[in-house]
């Protein structure tokens, strides 16, 4: 009875380490692993096994701007069942990366959390830091891009839920413009928005301030312009030249 109200209180409570197949991944892609469980000092009743893919954004409130953890899927990987004290048990799962998930580039962690839920006891867990990188329809993008010129300043998730579709904040990839549209761009930020069919952006065209009117326009945030463009995977299969030709079509109906 004794040990029962430590593991109550985690102490002799059930643990647990998940490994995971590898450590780099792009959105859409197939994570698979498994949950290595060992069993405490007494037997425990496990409700499920749940894993969710976190990562942290950025949000503001009085000038202030300050971290905040996001939660962009989660996936129960285990009906119930007994653990008996001291057994080893190994779960093993899979499960496809959220297409929202964002690009670890920047300052943007993504991380697998591990959570079993014990019943009446304290829910042991484990964090797995992954690498998430561009799938290939966004490489695609990305080149075409910096074809056109642009270098990639930062890249931030920050709370938007205009701009997040179902989730509290969207990834923006900001850039410079160096060549073709260096003066009349300040900026351009590239926001993705992937599936299985299409590659979706929304585009942030910030026009640079030329004469007063410009400039008063760029003062009450008027000189910004939010383009939408959707690639189908045979555009994008055609390459980036083709991709760059008409993203530079579209940026210059703009700037």
């Amino acid at each position: 009875m004794f040990n029962r109200f430590l593991a109550s209180i985690g102490i002799g409570s059930a643990k647990i380490d998940t490994l995971l197949e590898k450590a780099r991944y792009s959105p859409g892609e197939e994570v698979r692993g498994v949950v290595k469980i060992q069993g405490g000092s007494v037997e425990q009743q496990i409700e499920t096994i749940q894993l969710s893919v976190m990562t942290e954004y950025i949000r503001e409130s009085n000038d202030t701007k300050y971290t905040q953890r996001g939660e962009v899927g989660r996936f129960h990987v285990s009906a119930p069942f007994k653990l008996q004290a001291g057994e080893r048990r190994d779960v093993p799962f899979s499960f496809r990366l959220p297409h929202q998930t964002p690009l670890t580039i920047g300052r943007a962690p993504v991380w697998v959390k591990t959570e079993l839920d014990v019943r009446g006891g304290v829910d042991p867990g484990d964090n797995d830091r992954i690498e998430v990188v561009p799938s290939a329809p966004m490489n695609t993008v990305l080149e075409a891009v910096n074809l056109l010129g642009f270098r990639l300043r930062k890249a931030e998730c920050e709370y938007s839920s205009r701009l997040g579709r179902g989730m509290p904040f969207v990834q923006e990839l900001e850039f410079v413009p160096t060549t073709q549209f260096r003066g009349r761009l300040d900026e351009l930020e590239v926001m993705f928005y992937p599936s299985d069919r299409e590659l979706e952006l929304v585009l942030q065209i910030d026009r640079r301030a030329r004469g007063l009117a410009s400039f008063f326009a760029e003062a009450m945030d008027m000189d910004e312009s939010f383009v939408r463009v959707r690639f189908s995977n045979d555009q994008l299969a055609a390459g980036p030249n083709a991709i760059a030709q008409q993203l530079s079509d579209i940026i210059a109906r703009y700037a």
